[in-house]
């Protein structure tokens, strides 16, 4: 099988065209080495699908805060949160906290 026989083939004749070299060079650069590479778009679609469910997550975060803030613009309701969470009294006034065995941490010892 020499070159003459080589160049007689369908294949080689068609890998050696100056156009498909070309282009297979264009492709191969396009896909593996461009700052605009296939890699690359893969990974910031990645990165835009974690952003836009990070940013559905804060949506309703705020739209829960927006509930407690509305709630909160009542004075009763104020009161009670400070005292719910924060512990907070009135004058002349004692707080017992009472914690449940079942809601406390225990360590078992074996």
């Amino acid at each position: 099988m020499g070159l003459k026989d080589l160049r007689n083939k369908k294949w080689f004749s068609l890998m050696t065209n100056i156009y498909v070299l070309v282009l297979s060079v264009f492709v191969i650069w396009m896909v593996f080495f461009d700052t605009n590479s296939v890699f690359i778009h893969w990974e910031l679609k990645k990165e835009i699908k974690n952003l836009e469910k990070q940013r559905e997550f804060l949506r309703e975060e705020i739209a829960k805060d927006k509930k407690v803030i509305e709630k909160l613009s009542d004075k009763k309701e104020l009161e009670k949160f400070a005292r719910e969470q924060y512990y907070l009294k009135k004058k002349n006034e004692e707080i017992y906290l009472i914690e449940y065995e079942d809601s406390l941490k225990n360590e078992k010892n074996e």
